[in-house]
């Protein structure tokens, strides 16, 4: 897989140009959804160097990260008249740059593409370490392919247009990213006010957080071994966010979240994981996330939704525990039963 550069930019406009500059290309798309067409897009727009780029609009929120929304993409690219040599700029959340990496890695067999993230989640998780993709058959991120960007380009001034609940949802991979590295900078993230956030210390704390992912991935770029501690809290976060597409939506990050709570659980009664830091962090997190109502009759179902997740080896269901912070475990099991007492705690938290 090629190498992907990572950009903390201070001026959009002259780090784009350059990124630009760098790719092979006969014209350039932006693609956009409907909340950063207003929002975003904008900026980019007003770039003497886009003038003539074609814009394509999908609609927002996850539950349209789907093969129609693919579809359209593609068509829109084929239809404006895009070659192999045609490069593809994805201005958005994790939705947008997950379906328009993909959309890129799959057109003619595959073009290039740059990540401009708009949301701290996308910043710090989607946007980086080449995993694109769909959700398909109401599970998340089912068909996708690994092929990084050409350059992903963070900028913390969009976080500007943010709300406090996607704001949140980003700083969940946060706190996974501060729980897999070091003491400190998890303190950090714990004592941190994200809702009245100051942005000069978020972009330090950003660029802290993709380091630890950069790294990570730089290691095991398809997921072989070490790249599984980015899977903290997925497992069960997963299961979460595909029960919640059947009843009410949530953003990932909320999923991430909870499912941390229920993976610290396991790594405190599994692994040796210290009950005072994973009470700690539970307690952030329902103070700032709340948590899904689930009953004990929703179990075997989240159970079932969890035998899907793709780190999964012939049926058995993998997570990522901890011994400690930054202690990773991979490839850990747990019984139904302790599956089962994980969502008691998290229930009862």
């Amino acid at each position: 897989m090629s190498q992907q550069k990572v950009i903390l930019s201070q001026q959009l406009d002259a780090t784009l140009k350059e990124a630009i500059s760098e790719c092979e290309r006969d014209m350039i798309f932006v693609l956009a959804d409907e909340t950063t067409a207003k929002c975003c897009l904008p900026v980019v727009s007003a770039f003497d160097y886009l003038k003539g780029a074609k814009v394509i609009i999908i609609q927002a929120t996850d539950t349209h990260k789907d093969l129609d929304s693919l579809s359209h993409v593609w068509q829109e690219l084929s239809e404006g008249g895009a070659t192999r040599h045609t490069l593809l700029i994805n201005i958005g959340g994790g939705m947008v740059t997950d379906l328009g990496g993909f959309a890129a890695s799959t057109f003619k067999r595959g073009i290039n593409y740059i990540n401009i993230p708009t949301t701290l989640l996308a910043m710090v998780d989607a946007s980086v370490g080449g995993k694109t993709g769909i959700n398909f058959c109401g599970l998340k991120n089912e068909i996708g392919v690994f092929n990084n960007a050409k350059s992903v380009i963070l900028d913390t001034e969009f976080l500007k247009t943010l709300d406090t609940e996607n704001m949140l949802s980003g700083y969940a991979e946060m706190l996974k990213h501060g729980l897999i590295s070091n003491a400190e900078m998890l303190n950090e993230l714990l004592a941190f006010d994200i809702e009245k956030p100051n942005l000069e210390q978020l972009q330090r704390m950003v660029a802290d957080s993709v380091a630890v992912k950069q790294r990570i991935v730089t290691e095991d770029p398809t997921e072989k071994g070490i790249r599984k501690a980015l899977n903290l809290g997925h497992t069960a976060g997963h299961a979460f966010e595909s029960f919640a597409l059947k009843h009410n939506p949530v953003l990932h990050g909320y999923a991430v979240a909870w499912g941390l709570i229920v993976e610290l659980y396991l790594s405190a009664i599994k692994t040796g994981f210290p009950s005072d830091k994973m009470h700690q962090t539970a307690r952030f997190i329902l103070e700032h996330y709340g948590k899904m109502n689930i009953t004990c009759d929703d179990y075997p179902t989240l159970l079932e939704l969890m035998t899907h997740d793709k780190k999964n080896t012939a049926g058995i269901i993998n997570f990522t525990l901890l011994g400690g912070v930054g202690d990773i475990l991979i490839n850990q099991t747990a019984t139904k039963d302790e599956i089962y007492e994980a969502f008691d705690f998290y229930r009862e938290s």
